[in-house]
Parts: C-alpha cells; sequence; structure tokens
C-alpha cells in the first residue's frame, strides 16, 4: 500500500509540473498506477479521454526511456513537439527519415539519459538497425498507441505491430501499456493476446456519452438539411465528407450562406492545414467541412455539433469522429445525414476496399517500373507521389488503387504520405573551431551561420525545425537566397539540409523484389475481407434501425449491453415528436400561414422555423394548410 501510495504521490507531482494539473481525469490515475506496478496494461478511453496522459506520466515517473509505438506519423511528431515545449527530451523515427536523421536520433537516446520518449513507427521495428540499437536502449516502458491495429479483428490491422510482442523479450521487466479509443470485445482479448500479458488486465471507460444526442437522418437534400441544422445549434461545428473535393465544395456552400466555414483534408499545405486549424479552434471560422484526416489530436471542448454528410466505414471511425462533440460535457449533437444512394455507395467502396491480390501486384511492378528500381535494389528510397497518375496507368478506379497501397503497406513493401518533411531541418555537421575557421574562410556565409545559430538551438545536436522565411527576414534578403545559402552549405558538408516536401511521397521500405515472392496470406485476406462486410452491415443496421436507441445500438456494438436508452436521440423521441400539442399546432399554424403569405417557399419556411420547431411538426403543420387552400 506504502509503494501505491507514493507512485500516487509521485505521479501528482509530475502531473503539475509539466501539465499544470492537480488531479487526473475519470481512469487515468488508475491507469498509471497500474503500469507503475509494474503490470502490462490495456486502456480503453473514448476520444478526448486523455490517452496521452496515461503513458507520459508513468515513464517520467520510472525514469530511462520510453518507447512509443504509434502508427500515425502526424501525432508522433504533435506529441513530440508538445513534449518538448514542457522541456521534456523526446524523438521520432519513423518510415520516411534519411539514415542520417535515424542514426541521430538513435545516438541522443543512447547517449543522453535525458531522453525520455523515442517514438517509432511499427515499421522500423522490423528493420535489423533498430533491432541492433533497441538492446542497447535504456527502456523502462513500452507503450503501444491504436493498439487496435495489432488486432486482425481490428478495423485497421497493420501487421507490423506484430513485432511488438518480439522486442518484449528483450526488455521482459518492461511494463506495456496498450492504449485505443474503440474496440470490440473480440478486438480487447486480441490485444492482450498478441502483446503477450502475463495476465487479463483491462481498464475502460464507458463508451455512453450522457451530453452526446445521436440523430439519423434520411434526407435527399442534405444541403439544406445541413443548413437548418446549423442554423439551429449555436456554436462550432464539423462537417464530415468522404472526399477531398466535397469539402471545397461544401464550404463554399456554407460561405454563399453567411456561415463562416472553411475546408481541411490531407492535401492542404501544412502550413495552411494549421492556419485552418488554429482559425477553427480560436473561432474565428465557426464550421470545418473536413475529410477524416481532420480530428487527429484536436481537443476543442465546446463543439456543439458534429454532421456526417456521407456514411463512414466503420461505426468505430464513426462513434471517434462523432465524439469529437461536447467534450465539455455540455449538451452537443451527432448527426447523420443519409439517402438512398448512400447505402449502395458503402457497398461499392467495401468491393474497392479488397482489390485483387493480382492487381495489387500489377501496382508494385508499375510503381517500380516508373521509379526506375531495379530487383534487389531501392530500399529506403523516396519519391513524388502522384496517386492519380498511377492510377491512371494501370487502369484502376482511385479508390480501389489506394487500397491496393494500403496491402503493399501492410505487406512491408512501401508506404505513402501526405508531406512527410512538413518544414525544413538542418543539423550542423561541424562545430567548434572547424565551423569557426569554415566562416573565416568563407565570409559570405557567416551572416547565414551566425542568424541560423542565433535564431535556433540544439542545431548541432539533432535535426532542427526552421523556416527559410524567417531566416529571410532577419537577413534582409529573399527566401530564394536563404535556400539556395543552405543548398551550398549542405554540398560542402557543412549541414544536413532536408527542404520542405508540399507534395506527397512514396517511400520504399525493401528492396525491390520479383513479383511472384510478394507473399499475401490469402487466409488472412479473407479473414479480412468477412470482417469488414461485418463492420459494413454494421454500418447500414446502425442507420436503417428505426426501433432502437441510437446510443445502445452504438455501445452494444462495443460491448456494453447493460446500458438504457438515452431519451434523447431520433428514435426515442420519435413518440413524442409524432404528437403536437393542440397550442403547439396553434402558433407553428399562424407562423407558417404568416410565411405563406410573405410568398415564402416550403424549404425557407422550414429554415426560418427549425429553430423553434421540430421539423417533423412544422412539415405536418404546412401539409395540412397547403392541403386545405
Amino acid at each position: 500500500m506504502e509503494t501505491t501510495e507514493n507512485n500516487r504521490l509521485l505521479s501528482l507531482a509530475v502531473l503539475e509540473e509539466y501539465w499544470g494539473y492537480t488531479t487526473f481525469r475519470t481512469l487515468q490515475e488508475d491507469i498509471i498506477l497500474s503500469v507503475l506496478s509494474g503490470n502490462d496494461t490495456l486502456a480503453l478511453l473514448p476520444t478526448g479521454g486523455g490517452k496521452s496522459i496515461c503513458f507520459q506520466v508513468p515513464a517520467m515517473v520510472l525514469g530511462g526511456l520510453c518507447i512509443v509505438i504509434s502508427p500515425l506519423i502526424a501525432l508522433m511528431k504533435d506529441q513530440v513537439e508538445h513534449l518538448r515545449k514542457r522541456g521534456i527530451k523526446a524523438a521520432a523515427i519513423y518510415s520516411g527519415m534519411r539514415n542520417s536523421e535515424i542514426e541521430t536520433v538513435i545516438d541522443n537516446v543512447l547517449f543522453d539519459p535525458e531522453y525520455r520518449f523515442l517514438y517509432v513507427s511499427p515499421e522500423r521495428l522490423q528493420t535489423n538497425n533498430f533491432k541492433i540499437n533497441f538492446a542497447r536502449m535504456p527502456i523502462k516502458m513500452i507503450a503501444v498507441d491504436e493498439a487496435h491495429c495489432i488486432s486482425q479483428w481490428g478495423y485497421d490491422f497493420r501487421p507490423p505491430y506484430l513485432e511488438i510482442a518480439k522486442i518484449r523479450k528483450t526488455f521482459p521487466k518492461a511494463p506495456v501499456l496498450a492504449l485505443t479509443a474503440t474496440a470490440t470485445p473480440e478486438v480487447v482479448a486480441d490485444i492482450q493476446k498478441r502483446l503477450e500479458f502475463s495476465k487479463e488486465n483491462v481498464f475502460q471507460k464507458s463508451f455512453k456519452r450522457n451530453n452526446l444526442i445521436y440523430y439519423v437522418v434520411r434526407e435527399e437534400d442534405k444541403n439544406s438539411r445541413m443548413l437548418r441544422i446549423i442554423g439551429r445549434y449555436a456554436g462550432t461545428g464539423i462537417v464530415y465528407v468522404r472526399n477531398r473535393k466535397r469539402t471545397e465544395q461544401i464550404a463554399e456552400f456554407l460561405h454563399k450562406h453567411n456561415i463562416s466555414a472553411d475546408f481541411y483534408h490531407a492535401g492542404v499545405n501544412p502550413k495552411e492545414r494549421d492556419k485552418k486549424q488554429q482559425k477553427w479552434m480560436s473561432g474565428e471560422v465557426r464550421v470545418m467541412v473536413a475529410t477524416n484526416a481532420f480530428g487527429m489530436g484536436i481537443d476543442k471542448p465546446d463543439v456543439r455539433f458534429v454532421i456526417h454528410i456521407d456514411l463512414p466505414d466503420t461505426l468505430e471511425a464513426y462513434f471517434q469522429e462523432a465524439g469529437r462533440g461536447g467534450r465539455d460535457e455540455k449538451s452537443a449533437v451527432a448527426i447523420l445525414l443519409y439517402d438512398s444512394n448512400d447505402i449502395a455507395q458503402l457497398k461499392r467502396n467495401f468491393t474497392f476496399s479488397f482489390p485483387p491480390l493480382e492487381r495489387v501486384r500489377d501496382v508494385y511492378n508499375e510503381l517500380c517500373q516508373s521509379y526506375q528500381i531495379g530487383i534487389g535494389t531501392g530500399q529506403n528510397s523516396i519519391f513524388p507521389f502522384s496517386l492519380e497518375k498511377h492510377a491512371n496507368a494501370v487502369k484502376m478506379n482511385a479508390t480501389q488503387y489506394f487500397n491496393a497501397l494500403n496491402l503493399l503497406n501492410n505487406a512491408g513493401l512501401i508506404l505513402v504520405s501526405e508531406h512527410l518533411r512538413e518544414t525544413s531541418q538542418i543539423m550542423f555537421r561541424i562545430a567548434g573551431d572547424n565551423l569557426l575557421d569554415y566562416q573565416s574562410e568563407n565570409i559570405e556565409k557567416e551572416p547565414i551561420i551566425t542568424t541560423i545559430l542565433r535564431s535556433y538551438s540544439g542545431v548541432f545536436s539533432q535535426y532542427t525545425n526552421i523556416d527559410e522565411e524567417l531566416l529571410a527576414n532577419r537577413l534582409n534578403c529573399s527566401k530564394h537566397d536563404v535556400i539556395e545559402n543552405l543548398k551550398q552549405l549542405r554540398s560542402e558538408k557543412i549541414i544536413y539540409y532536408q527542404p520542405q516536401s508540399n507534395i506527397p511521397l512514396i517511400v520504399f521500405l525493401k528492396d525491390r523484389i520479383k513479383n511472384e515472392y510478394i507473399y499475401f496470406d490469402n487466409d488472412r485476406y479473407q479473414f479480412r475481407k468477412e470482417n469488414a462486410e461485418k463492420r459494413m452491415n454494421a454500418v447500414e443496421n446502425y442507420v436503417s434501425s428505426n426501433n432502437k436507441c441510437r446510443s445502445k445500438l452504438l455501445l452494444e456494438y462495443f460491448g456494453e449491453l447493460s446500458s438504457t436508452p438515452c431519451g434523447e436521440c431520433d428514435v426515442c423521441r420519435k413518440d413524442k415528436i409524432s404528437k403536437i400539442s393542440k397550442d403547439d399546432y396553434a402558433i407553428i399554424a399562424k407562423k407558417v400561414t404568416e410565411l405563406l403569405e410573405e410568398k415564402n417557399s416550403p424549404k425557407e419556411i422550414l429554415t426560418a422555423l427549425s429553430k423553434s420547431f421540430e421539423e417533423s411538426h412544422i412539415v405536418t403543420v404546412m401539409r395540412r394548410i397547403i392541403d386545405n387552400s
């Protein structure tokens, strides 16, 4: 008991010192104390539940190094940046980094005892270089983020995650903390099995959100319904759509109707994405229209509505995206709009998600030929990538081609990523007297070297993000001149310099192999396909069901069978809504009559009155008035 109390006090001290909080959220402390007791632990916390604190605090208490395995490059970078701002040394290694960058990170965590976190992508665990150096690292804890990826029952299975159990053998005393926001009972059991937990140990916060009300609305005119929803609910919101083009179209549509909106997707320049996100976070932009790329790492508490205009592929994805509403525990709505074509589109997407394996081999062959990669060569090669161009080359639908790339990624052959280098980076290759000698012999380079050293710290020990525009302002020259000077310094081996990349990149993770040697486990492929079909059917069942509470349906999908109806969703309110009191009927009838006399259309009347009355009541009254006129 004394040890537990000491761990609790140490955890609270770390929380306050580095994060400024004096108490933990629900379950956080229990999870942290479990890890500090040396127990393998699985934490299921819904979106916004504070998962990162659950491994960052115990890692700081334990000392040494915590290795964090995550498939999300953007989130890794974001968390490393946040830790550094708190004065905690952290680094990341992921597919697509140059060898020199990787070597620097490894040297830092090996020889600087102040490093506390090393984030790695699951693919990194498979490389010989990592395996050799991993054994030399002072690992005290292993954190596995997005842990559902290790389960073949999971909706986002990643085979490289299976390597985690192997690396455990090197540090058998290091506890494992696995974290995920959504998991069915099968996935919960499978995660613990595949991570070789010594015993079952799950901490799960109920997925029930009493303040979040779910609605499913069948609607052929989605744009008009969306406008009425946004008009009815005050505050900021998110509108989720399936593809990039639609984000821009709908944001423009909202602008035309005097609603402050912006669009967000993975193809937007990283700096622009940050600007858009900050404007939305501050309230300058009211509505963000986005693909599922938006939301990762975002913790805006006062989102009042989340609208899905397209059906999500899985209930796991829907639950996470809808869960971004109402994190301040105040009332919020999650509204899913669908029409007669959406179910058919959902089934088409499922078909495209599993391209024939021979076609996947064709995709790999075309990529290698296009980039002139010969058999036995190409490992860690990086090239600019255009999905549309390569999809056309093999005559494939873009969606089907994208999923073929995912299969090649899962096979460990390639990685396609948006904006691997979101900012330019530099690191000095020489220092001390050698650098002073260079400056004295190359007077014209002295100003830029001095300005870099005054502007950025850590440039001798690690790759450091820089802004060429900022350097240009301080040097009173053009950005072009700064870039040319940096390139010259690179060519003379004074610095490492990696310019920002604003286009998607493809990374060949391994040397090219012959097509006949590309191995896909057909049993696993069929297993994944059958599970994906079950998840698709669950989405269809969710939108088509009209006799069970929406919240109860979602909770039962995730294994919570004892939940009670919410009393507020469209199904629970069906009977209440169908009955109009005489007083309400009279009030609505009067307002409808007045608006009709002013020559307003039925659609305009709905928009005007939907802020104050149930839409079904307005429609009922209008029909009676119009039928009797």
